[in-house]
């Protein structure tokens, strides 16, 4: 998530580190690093990453020789994943090419750091004069190569997609901490004051204690919207249906057995919900794994999310 990894980046400028960000500012074919990944390597650690392998291991070496050397310019270097490639060869041969753009960054870059951190609505612009917070607003990634010593690649900080999580028992806890090391942004709800599993939750980005009868109040409708439904029980998961029916949504998933949801199914049928609405939810929620444990199921339900989230991101290019 850009937004945690410039967090880390801004505390090891505090720390009166130097480090060099690397920034895969385009990609295509089969490239392990995708456009928009981003690694910090420091002479102690590293953080990120630009698509693994011996190109990664090549490249963190080049960037503690840069360390070493002291600040540079910044510079893009092409990877060309092909043994055969003429030049700019990775190393890899999973085809495909990724452009990587490298800054030096220290204590001197702390405010503009800190300005990235502070105004999550404005964009990450990177160039040949350095790493800097745009206000241009841009939904998907723009680059712009013009040549080896000129470029520009716009990086929105926004998350793809908002998870809403009714229910903050073992399930709800077990599924925010998985989905927290993700590109999502987590919301909690439930409607129980002082239960431990969500006090104790420090996955989610925000949580709220609400009535379930006024759960649409809490999540905008939106295809970068996902709501799972894992509450305390068939009361109010059936309660939440009621309140969300007919706002579009990219996902909705509902935790529970195959009878229960056939029960639930009919009765709110019987009452005129439709059967399109039924037919949209994900129930069962989450891929078949033969899951029985919090985190298991919360696997489960997670991969199910990342498959709708990137069949979503993958309509928009």
């Amino acid at each position: 998530m850009v937004l945690n990894f410039y967090r880390k980046v801004l505390q090891t400028l505090l720390s009166d580190r130097a480090a060099v960000i690397m920034v895969v500012i385009s990609s295509s074919g089969s490239s392990p690093g995708r456009q928009g990944f981003l690694m910090m390597v420091t002479r102690e650690s590293m953080s990120g990453t630009i698509g693994g392998g011996m190109m990664e291991h090549k490249l963190v070496e080049l960037s503690k020789d840069l360390l070493n050397s002291g600040r540079f310019e910044p510079f893009i270097k092409k990877q060309v994943h092909m043994s055969e490639a003429a030049r700019d060869k990775s190393g890899m041969i999973c085809s495909g090419e990724q452009v990587i753009s490298f800054y030096y960054v220290d204590k001197s870059d702390i405010s503009i750091i800190e300005e990235i951190v502070s105004n999550p609505e404005a964009c990450i612009s990177y160039s040949e004069e350095g790493i800097c917070s745009s206000n241009k607003i841009t939904a998907l990634p723009e680059v712009q190569l013009i040549d080896g010593s000129k470029w520009t690649f716009l990086q929105s900080k926004k998350h793809e997609a908002n998870v809403y999580i009714f229910g903050g028992g073992h399930v709800g806890l077990a599924l925010c901490e998985i989905l927290s090391k993700l590109d999502f942004e987590i919301h909690l709800l439930d409607n129980r004051p002082g239960l431990n599993t969500l006090e104790i939750n420090r996955y989610a980005n925000s949580k709220q204690v609400i009535k379930y009868e006024e759960s649409s109040r809490y999540v905008p409708e939106g295809q970068q919207n996902f709501i799972v439904i894992m509450s305390f029980g068939y009361r109010t998961d059936e309660i939440i249906l009621k309140s969300i029916y007919g706002r579009k949504f990219k996902y909705i998933g509902m935790m529970g057995s195959e009878e229960k949801i056939r029960k639930m199914k009919e009765s709110l049928m019987k009452e005129g919900y439709s059967q399109k609405y039924f037919d949209s939810i994900h129930a069962p929620i989450g891929i078949d794994i033969k899951s029985e444990t919090a985190h298991e199921i919360a696997v489960s339900v997670a991969a199910q999310l990342i498959a709708a989230k990137n069949s979503y991101i993958a309509d928009q290019i």
